[in-house]
């Protein structure tokens, strides 16, 4: 009896380490990129639009929305390179049948107007849900806020020359994934584009990737800027991405940024000392310069960034692209997340001074769903940025 004891004992316990061993793809970094795993890698583009095995690169010339270009070559030569998007026009993506993972999404325009990054909208629906968790304008999500393209070199989101927008959030989903986007300008445009994702079980534990714009212009004297807010269940939030507009002829990143969680109602459990210091920046982002003493420094990390899109120091109308990733510090919630983040300047005499700003976001979080239903997006008036 003891010798049938011990031997099950043994089998149970080389059960629960053979199912530890079993690398499943997904949670992909340097330290297991050794490791096999029975995941099955597949990728959506123009060329293959459905990701299917063995189906890419099939278009016939005549169908191609490069075919004038490949006629002289034929099938499997660059033939359907991109996406033609009438003005107005929804598009899918990508449809992905799960369980699996996004690992990695390249994307980029042109075209005629192929900076208008604000009238280009991107969903993503979980597992047939009727409201998106994902709703964003295109650059907005890249951290491209103002619609001037500049680099980004982190471990979430690099933008690359020339305008090369590429996402590393890794996405799960259990039953299925669309993504789409949006023309909303007036003319057509040309989307290139690859989503690169894993088919495989994911872990119990996994929770869904979200993300929320939101804009404010101009901010209201004395009140607070809103991040996001209505987040309800369980999860964890990982970072935003903020243009903001100065409107004073003085510094205006004194404002903190605070989270109430799960409950707080006038007081945060986390509060900021100022918003240059919430994106790892301090002392007004200054750098020394011989000729002009006080200028801003651009920097671009793996979890933080700050970019001067026009403007100098102390200049009203200045515009700035700054991202935040909580990736090694992500804000954990078990019921509810509202942030905020208040505009904040010098008035004459050294006291503070509210701001009225313009301000947009983008923030990202996973949880559990099911979720709030995002705020409806802004209208396309309501969105544009004008020069």
């Amino acid at each position: 009896m003891k010798k049938t004891i011990l031997i099950l004992s043994f089998y149970t316990i080389a059960g629960i380490i053979h199912s530890q061993s079993v690398f499943d793809g997904i949670e992909v970094n340097g330290s297991n990129l050794f490791r096999v795993s029975d995941a099955k890698t597949r990728s959506i583009s123009a060329e293959n639009r459905t990701g299917e095995k063995g189906k890419g690169g099939m278009t016939l010339p005549e169908n191609g929305s490069a075919g004038f270009a490949a006629q002289n070559l034929g099938q499997g030569w660059k033939v359907n390179p991109y996406l033609v998007i009438s003005s107005k026009e929804l598009v899918t993506l990508a449809e992905i049948d799960g369980p699996g993972a996004i690992q990695h999404i390249w994307i980029t325009q042109n075209g005629k107007n192929r900076t208008s990054w604000r009238k280009v909208t991107l969903r993503f629906y979980w597992d047939n849900e009727e409201f998106p968790s994902v709703e964003v304008p295109m650059g907005d999500f890249f951290g491209n806020g103002w619609q001037v393209p500049h680099e980004i070199s982190s471990l979430a989101v690099c933008v690359n020359p020339y305008f090369g927008f590429n996402c590393y959030w890794v996405m799960p989903f259990r039953k299925k994934c669309k993504i789409t986007l949006e023309n909303l300008a007036e003319n057509e445009i040309k989307i290139f584009y690859q989503v690169d994702y894993v088919l495989n079980k994911i872990p119990k534990d996994a929770a869904y990737f979200h993300a929320h714009f939101n804009r404010i212009n101009p901010l209201p004297y004395k009140q607070d800027y809103t991040i996001v807010s209505g987040i309800k269940g369980k999860g964890q939030y990982v970072g935003c991405t903020m243009a903001w507009q100065t409107n004073d002829d003085d510094w205006w990143g004194e404002g903190e940024v605070k989270f109430f969680i799960d409950g707080d109602s006038d007081f945060p459990t986390i509060c900021g000392t100022g918003t240059e210091d919430y994106v790892g920046g301090s002392h007004c982002f200054l750098a020394d310069d011989p000729v002009k003493k006080r200028v801003y420094k651009n920097y671009s990390n793996p979890y933080s960034g700050f970019y001067v899109v026009t403007g100098e120091f102390k200049a009203p109308g200045s515009r700035f692209d700054m991202y935040r990733w909580h990736m090694t510090d992500p804000i954990r919630f078990e019921k509810d997340l509202k942030i905020t983040v208040q505009a904040l300047g010098w008035d004459d005499d050294r006291r503070y001074l509210p701001l009225q700003e313009d301000i947009s976001s983008v923030a990202f979080w996973y949880q559990i769903e099911p979720h709030n239903p995002l705020p409806k997006l802004s209208s396309l008036e309501e969105l544009e940025i004008h020069y």
